[in-house]
């Protein structure tokens, strides 16, 4: 590599010397954070990404050719992931861009996606605008999206826990991810008796900040409080808002989707909070009972015992195993488009999850799966959806905020 190319890589990498694929090489490229407050979410993904590709590679790679990933930081800020994108595509040439995290990246990458038609696949998010239908040509998915995990939140607060739609309020990050999950929000609790939105108490706060306090203001004076609240944000705001909830006396149950990262939140909320729940689009990654997960402990201990395993990155891990499979099946000259068309060719196949997955022309999400888990201990179990109503706090007083309660910490 010349002598500008690898200063460019520099620049433009933050100080941080970027590997570029070698000659015979096949490189796929990523745009996440590795810097800011979500960094934890995108290095677990690029290291669960990265050590499936290493199981690949150490199989012969593909028709013996290894496969390189190029990660770039967009520190979870639309206005870096677009040049990153637009580098990795045009001057790196990536046969497709793999495990970016985040809606508002997203949606920052999708018109070059769609200029250059680059797959764009397996993104740490579970939004609707990736989710067309029919779908988008050049964006496949392997999660289970915000609207199924929501709509399995909401169906256990009103079918097993009993509540009315209306007792179930929604915290959020003011930005498309935000927005993504409190419109599948309210679908779900409209399939479920809503009649007026205005019934739904919506608070927010902004992108990469831990700015909680107003949302929390603006909650803590609703005319009634809610029972339950569902986050659809990142785990350092999520984690602060909870605390400052429960020492202002709020006793709501608090669920949140993914994209938070569990064990994140778990960290940030140490042994002494508890009762809070994460849905999973992935099994639990200690569970070695599943061949796949099996695969995950022994390829950490093998190849990368630095990495911890974590929900996300067993996500980034099963992303690049379900590529691995489309790419061992593909014949010839390697392409785009054959990539894109070998994915669709799977059908109903099994990674090894304990569940079956499905691609094709028709779906390019390859799992509806949702796990629930619950914080206990400082550690996040498995959760059975009928063990919800004990968690859920009695119907509040009216009117006069944290008044309705004092302390709760979960079991």
């Amino acid at each position: 590599m010349s002598f500008v190319r690898r200063l460019v890589c520099l620049l433009l990498s933050g100080g941080i010397l970027l590997p570029v694929a070698a000659a015979g090489e096949l490189a796929l490229g990523m745009s996440t954070a590795l810097s800011g407050p979500t960094a934890e979410l995108g290095i677990a993904m690029r290291d669960g990404v990265r050590l499936g590709l290493e199981r690949l590679n150490r199989e012969g790679g593909v028709n013996g050719r290894e496969v390189r990933l190029l990660v770039l930081d967009d520190g979870y800020e639309p206005a870096r992931t677009a040049p990153n994108m637009r580098r990795l595509i045009e001057e790196d040439s990536v046969l497709a861009v793999v495990g970016n995290v985040g809606t508002p990246t997203a949606i920052a990458s999708l018109p070059l996606i769609r200029e250059r038609r680059v797959l764009f696949f397996a993104p740490f998010t579970g939004a609707g605008v990736l989710r067309q239908q029919p779908p988008e040509r050049y964006v496949i998915n392997f999660r289970a999206s915000y609207a199924d995990e929501i709509e399995a939140m909401v169906a256990a607060l009103v079918e097993e826990a009993g509540l009315a739609p209306a007792e179930i309020a929604f915290f959020t990050q003011r930005d498309g991810y935000g927005d993504a999950g409190y419109i599948g929000g309210l679908n779900a609790l409209r399939r479920h008796g809503l009649e007026d939105e205005r019934q739904v108490l919506h608070v927010r706060y902004p992108r990469n900040t831990l700015a909680v306090e107003n949302a929390l203001a603006d909650l803590l004076l609703a005319e009634q409080l809610p029972r339950a609240v569902i986050m659809v944000g990142a785990y350092a705001p999520c984690a602060k808002f909870i605390v400052l909830a429960r020492q202002a006396g709020l006793e709501s149950l608090f669920l949140s989707v993914s994209f938070v990262g569990g064990n994140f939140l778990a960290q940030a909320l140490g042994e002494e909070v508890g009762g809070v729940i994460v849905t999973q689009v992935v099994p639990h990654p200690e569970d070695t009972r599943l061949p796949l997960v099996a695969d995950f402990h022994r390829d950490i201990a093998d190849w990368s015992p630095e990495t911890a395993p974590s929900f996300v990155a067993l996500e980034g891990y099963i992303a690049a195993r379900l590529l691995s499979l489309a790419l061992t099946r593909i014949s010839g000259e390697m392409s785009r488009e054959k990539l894109i068309q070998a994915l669709e060719g799977l059908g109903d196949f099994d990674l090894g999850l304990g569940r079956p997955l499905r691609l094709g022309p028709d779906r390019h999400q390859a799992s509806n799966e949702v796990w629930p888990t619950l914080l206990k201990g400082g550690e996040l179990i498995p959760f059975d959806w009928a063990e919800i109503p004990p968690l859920v706090p009695p119907v509040p007083a009216q009117g006069s905020g944290a008044a309705a309660g004092r302390g709760h910490a979960g079991p």
